[in-house]
């Protein structure tokens, strides 16, 4: 019975999440998708076969070769002679196939960690090559992610081992995430500095350069590029959460199983967190520090950098001169660029001067603004909206007519500008029945801080959208916001889908709801 996973993880993840956005296009084509069981995450393809690296993955004995298939739980051998498929209700069979996914899929990314290690890291010619300092930041501490998910998986594999029907996994992923999992936060705080040190070295080392192909082309790696392996950590831990909703989803309502998985999930969220705040720490503090360096205050100096503050949005609008009463455009001298920085709790608002430098001639909290979008004034005035500040640099209301490049530039703004305004489609924390939704279906890395990175299979409520190919979205798994354009997604048409995908969100995120209901009863107090 003794064989190994065959499948690095990013073959593995890339098989489930396309496997997922099949199942769902298949719900949603449903003429009765009561037939169906919605937003069925379907288990990952498993193709074991064996390996000759130094180090093998631990052996996860109840897995077979399966011809590269999905290879199910309820497939394995041992689950079909036991006679236990008779006997199980379809849900429990549907559950047992998500755990059995969680293990299955942490044994994959072990496999892939395990690479990167033997085959990358501890390379001869690579550690000739660069320098401790080097590789230190390139691999930081990969070593201790390898020992933790180690030690995770033979937890898991012992529990698969003590009964054919996996009793839960979620007690043993709670475990590993409050006393290991913050290696993962290390980790993922480093990658800024990871990305930067890698596109260096490929530019200044022609030896490193030769040497990182060189290792590629192995079959070993079966055609995977050496920075798919550098940011498996990362995918992996999110990945982890996704696998635990998706057991969450699953589990018996008020069970112990549905207790667990909550913890959990809590857990993990905690983690996931961290990890985007390290993430975004690193970066902020460098953004802020340039911004700062081009700002020259006309008005008073306002001290740009500080802990709490990030950039949202930056960019070139058009200031209509003259009162608000001249609507007619004669001349384009009517409009005058400046340049805006909203931050996270403060706007300064600019004129563009030699130098790749900034005059700052105004600036209010964010708190204190407020926008509104013209009535149709013809095309003269298309994109045009107002934006106020209800208390300015001179302690005064101002008003300042701007105009966007384009509907989407304009929506963004505003929305930015003045986050609580309300939206095109009210947001699913309102618990509204319906909401339009929309399934990714190509991957998307975020261009601007105002934009929503999307991996495959994401699922997210359309907040709003434009006439030019953009949405704001809320993803379901988090509740984060963003931007994004609609070619990525397709939308989910059948309403009944849509409302279980709201239920189960709902679901997962109970615990949630009730801590912040206890907060807000407590502030009150």
């Amino acid at each position: 019975l003794c064989s190994f996973l065959g499948l690095l993880y990013q073959e593995y993840r890339d098989k489930s999440t396309r496997e997922e956005i099949e199942t769902r296009r298949l719900q949603d084509s449903q003429t009765d998708p009561e037939e169906t069981s919605p937003s069925e995450e379907t288990p990952s393809e498993a193709e074991p076969t064996s390996t000759t690296e130094n180090k093998a993955p631990p052996q996860i004995n109840l897995l077979r070769n399966s011809n590269s298939r999905f290879n199910l739980w309820q497939d394995l051998p041992e689950v079909q002679n036991s006679g236990v498929l008779s006997i199980l209700q379809p849900d429990e069979i549907k559950l047992q196939e998500a755990m059995f996914e969680l293990v299955t899929s942490e044994a994959s990314y072990y496999k892939s960690l395990n690479l990167l290690v033997s085959h990358f890291m501890e390379n001869e010619r690579l550690k000739k090559i660069l320098h401790q300092s080097e590789a230190h930041i390139l691999f930081s501490n990969v070593l201790d992610v390898m020992a933790v998910s180690e030690r995770f998986l033979l937890d898991l594999e012992q529990r698969v081992e003590e009964n054919i029907v996996i009793s839960d996994v979620c007690d043993i992923v709670y475990q590993h995430t409050v006393n290991h999992f913050s290696v993962y936060i290390t980790y993922v705080s480093n990658q800024t500095y990871q990305e930067r040190a890698y596109k260096q070295l490929l530019q200044d080392k022609p030896a490193f350069r030769e040497v990182i192909s060189q290792l590629e082309l192995d079959p070993k790696c079966k055609g995977l590029s050496f920075s798919s392996f550098l940011i498996l950590p990362f995918q992996r831990i999110t990945r982890l959460k996704l696998l635990v909703q998706n057991i969450l989803k699953k589990v018996e309502e008020k069970s112990d199983r549905e207790s667990t998985a909550l913890d959990a999930h809590k857990e993990l969220e905690t983690v996931v967190k961290a990890c985007n705040e390290g993430v975004r720490k690193m970066s902020r503090t460098e953004q802020m520090i340039s911004i700062q360096k081009k700002l020259e205050f006309k008005i008073k100096s306002v001290p740009i950098i500080s802990h709490s503050r990030w950039l949202l949005k930056q960019g070139e609008l058009q200031q209509m001169n003259g009162p608000k009463t001249s609507r007619t455009l004669r001349t384009k001298k009517l409009f005058r660029e400046i340049y805006l920085f909203l931050f996270n709790d403060l706007l300064v608002i600019c004129r563009q001067i030699p130098g790749d430098k900034y005059q700052v001639f105004d600036s209010a909290p964010r708190g204190l603004l407020r926008v509104e979008e013209l009535e149709d004034q013809g095309q003269s005035l298309a994109n045009v909206f107002i934006l106020r500040l209800l208390e300015n640099a001179d302690d005064r209301e101002a008003s300042y007519m701007l105009k966007a490049s384009s509907q989407s530039e304009m929506k963004r703004w505003m929305i930015s500008l003045a986050p609580n305004r309300r939206t095109k489609f009210v947001s699913f924390t309102s618990r509204l029945v319906d909401c339009p939704q929309i399934q990714c279906v190509h991957p998307y890395v975020a261009q601007q801080p105002d934009e929503l990175s999307l991996e495959l299979a994401d699922v997210l409520n359309i907040l709003d959208k434009t006439d030019d190919g953009w949405i704001f979205g809320e993803r379901l798994h988090d509740q984060e916001r963003g931007w994004f354009p609609s070619s990525i997604g397709e939308e989910i048409l059948n309403p009944k889908i849509r409302a279980q995908n709201l239920k189960e969100c709902f679901r997962v995120h109970k615990s949630d709801d009730s801590q912040r209901r206890k907060l807000g009863s407590r502030n009150r107090q």
